[in-house]
């Protein structure tokens, strides 16, 4: 198989289960529906809690303009508290309330048994194969992150 060809495929069979997990979860959680990025600062949130705008910003590589937005949709179903942060006033601190730590362990544990079951249904050589690719996977993104922050 040719490089460009791997990686074309690579990115595909990601992008792909990452959205059918998405939209199978979403599908199944009681409303509201969150959106792909509202869970992810969701669980960046409950991860640091105290975290800025503009630090969510940068770890999500989204625009603030968008993450204030989300944080404002958030804030309004109750998921998310903005208070001032104690040493600059100007700066705000995410929190997360009760509900959204109860609907990321919701949605965690919803996702953990949607993929053991998908996984389970695969041969013991594809389930190898997968438990083997997990390191380089997490190389990755961590690669990702780090040219994201470059950039």
């Amino acid at each position: 198989m040719e490089p460009e060809t791997f990686t074309e495929e690579l990115a595909d069979a990601l992008v792909g289960v990452q959205r059918l997990i998405r939209r199978r979860l979403r599908r199944d959680m009681p409303d509201p529906r969150l959106r792909g990025a509202e869970v992810d600062l969701l669980r960046l949130v409950v991860d640091r809690p105290g975290i800025g705008i503009s630090d969510a910003a940068r770890e999500l590589c989204l625009a603030g303009n968008s993450v204030s937005t989300l944080v404002n949709q958030l804030v309004r179903q109750g998921y998310l508290v903005r208070e001032p942060h104690p040493a600059d006033r100007r700066a705000a601190r995410l929190l997360p309330t009760a509900a959204a730590e109860t609907r990321l362990e919701e949605w965690r544990r919803r996702r953990s048994d949607l993929v053991r079951r998908q996984v389970s249904r695969l041969d013991a050589a594809d389930r190898e194969a997968l438990h083997a690719a997990i390191p380089a996977l997490r190389k990755l993104a961590v690669n990702l992150h780090e040219e994201a922050e470059e950039s």
